[in-house]
Protein backbone atom coordinates (compact mmCIF):
# COMPACT_ATOMS: atom_id res chain seq x y z
CA UNK A 1 0.00 0.00 0.00
CA UNK A 2 1.33 4.01 -0.39
CA UNK A 3 -0.60 6.97 -0.46
CA UNK A 4 -0.20 8.32 -4.43
CA UNK A 5 -2.13 11.48 -4.39
CA UNK A 6 -2.17 14.45 -1.70
CA UNK A 7 -4.88 17.07 -2.92
CA UNK A 8 -4.26 21.35 -1.61
CA UNK A 9 -7.00 23.04 -1.74
CA UNK A 10 -6.85 26.57 -3.63
CA UNK A 11 -8.91 29.25 -4.31
CA UNK A 12 -7.42 30.03 -7.54
CA UNK A 13 -5.80 27.24 -9.72
CA UNK A 14 -4.06 29.62 -12.04
CA UNK A 15 -2.17 31.01 -8.75
CA UNK A 16 -1.49 27.92 -7.55
CA UNK A 17 0.02 26.35 -10.97
CA UNK A 18 1.74 29.32 -10.90
CA UNK A 19 2.96 29.10 -7.10
CA UNK A 20 3.68 25.54 -7.06
CA UNK A 21 5.88 25.45 -10.70
CA UNK A 22 8.14 27.88 -9.15
CA UNK A 23 8.43 26.19 -5.72
CA UNK A 24 8.59 22.70 -7.39
CA UNK A 25 11.06 24.19 -10.12
CA UNK A 26 8.62 22.11 -12.66
CA UNK A 27 5.63 23.43 -14.79
CA UNK A 28 3.48 20.44 -13.57
CA UNK A 29 0.32 19.40 -15.87
CA UNK A 30 -3.44 20.64 -16.17
CA UNK A 31 -5.77 17.58 -15.84
CA UNK A 32 -8.96 19.64 -15.38
CA UNK A 33 -9.90 23.19 -15.22
CA UNK A 34 -9.74 22.71 -11.11
CA UNK A 35 -6.65 20.19 -11.06
CA UNK A 36 -3.04 20.65 -11.56
CA UNK A 37 -0.98 17.84 -10.83
CA UNK A 38 2.75 18.26 -9.75
CA UNK A 39 4.81 14.57 -10.35
CA UNK A 40 6.98 14.04 -6.64
CA UNK A 41 7.74 10.14 -7.73
CA UNK A 42 5.43 7.98 -6.06
CA UNK A 43 2.93 10.86 -5.25
CA UNK A 44 1.30 13.24 -6.76
CA UNK A 45 0.28 17.11 -5.44
CA UNK A 46 -2.48 17.78 -6.89
CA UNK A 47 -3.99 21.68 -6.11
CA UNK A 48 -7.45 21.55 -6.43
CA UNK A 49 -9.67 24.57 -7.11
CA UNK A 50 -13.22 23.52 -6.54
CA UNK A 51 -14.75 26.74 -8.49
CA UNK A 52 -13.01 25.67 -11.46
CA UNK A 53 -13.88 22.52 -11.55
CA UNK A 54 -17.70 23.17 -11.01
CA UNK A 55 -17.49 21.91 -7.64
CA UNK A 56 -18.16 24.96 -5.48
CA UNK A 57 -18.10 24.89 -1.91
CA UNK A 58 -16.14 26.72 0.61
CA UNK A 59 -12.29 26.75 0.12
CA UNK A 60 -10.21 25.87 3.17
CA UNK A 61 -6.56 25.09 4.00
CA UNK A 62 -5.08 21.48 5.37
CA UNK A 63 -5.45 21.99 8.97
CA UNK A 64 -1.90 20.20 9.06
CA UNK A 65 1.32 20.65 7.44
CA UNK A 66 2.44 18.10 4.32
CA UNK A 67 5.84 17.55 4.42
CA UNK A 68 8.82 17.16 1.82
CA UNK A 69 12.04 15.30 2.05
CA UNK A 70 14.19 17.33 -0.39
CA UNK A 71 17.80 17.75 -1.20
CA UNK A 72 19.09 21.12 -1.51
CA UNK A 73 17.23 22.15 1.16
CA UNK A 74 18.66 26.48 0.96
CA UNK A 75 17.74 26.13 -2.54
CA UNK A 76 13.79 25.31 -2.03
CA UNK A 77 14.23 28.03 0.84
CA UNK A 78 15.03 30.80 -1.35
CA UNK A 79 12.26 29.44 -4.01
CA UNK A 80 9.43 29.42 -1.39
CA UNK A 81 10.17 33.24 -0.67
CA UNK A 82 10.36 34.11 -4.23
CA UNK A 83 7.43 32.33 -4.77
CA UNK A 84 5.91 33.92 -2.25
CA UNK A 85 5.43 31.96 0.81
CA UNK A 86 4.27 33.12 4.07
CA UNK A 87 7.37 31.71 5.79
CA UNK A 88 7.46 30.79 9.35
CA UNK A 89 10.79 31.45 10.63
CA UNK A 90 13.96 30.17 8.83
CA UNK A 91 15.57 26.92 8.20
CA UNK A 92 16.47 25.37 11.56
CA UNK A 93 17.59 21.64 13.17
CA UNK A 94 14.81 20.95 15.54
CA UNK A 95 15.24 19.20 18.64
CA UNK A 96 14.22 16.16 16.95
CA UNK A 97 17.05 16.41 13.87
CA UNK A 98 15.63 17.03 11.73
CA UNK A 99 16.78 20.34 9.13
CA UNK A 100 13.94 21.95 8.09
CA UNK A 101 11.75 24.80 7.25
CA UNK A 102 7.98 26.11 7.77
CA UNK A 103 5.80 27.87 5.28
CA UNK A 104 2.21 28.47 3.68
CA UNK A 105 1.41 28.85 0.26
CA UNK A 106 -0.74 31.60 -0.57
CA UNK A 107 -4.24 29.71 0.39
CA UNK A 108 -2.91 28.68 3.63
CA UNK A 109 -1.78 25.56 3.45
CA UNK A 110 1.25 24.67 6.18
CA UNK A 111 4.29 23.17 4.23
CA UNK A 112 7.36 21.92 5.67
CA UNK A 113 10.42 21.15 3.75
CA UNK A 114 13.16 18.63 5.05
CA UNK A 115 16.47 18.13 4.02
CA UNK A 116 16.71 14.25 2.95
CA UNK A 117 18.64 12.37 5.02
CA UNK A 118 17.41 14.30 8.33
CA UNK A 119 13.80 12.81 8.17
CA UNK A 120 12.58 11.98 11.64
CA UNK A 121 10.35 9.17 11.83
CA UNK A 122 9.77 7.88 15.10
Amino acid sequence: MRVFRIILPVASIEEAAGFYAALLAQPGQRVSPGRHYFDLGQLILACYDPAADGDGGPVRPLPEPVYFAVHGLDDFHARAQGAGAVMEGGVETRAWGEHSFYCRDPFGNPLCFVEAGTEFTG
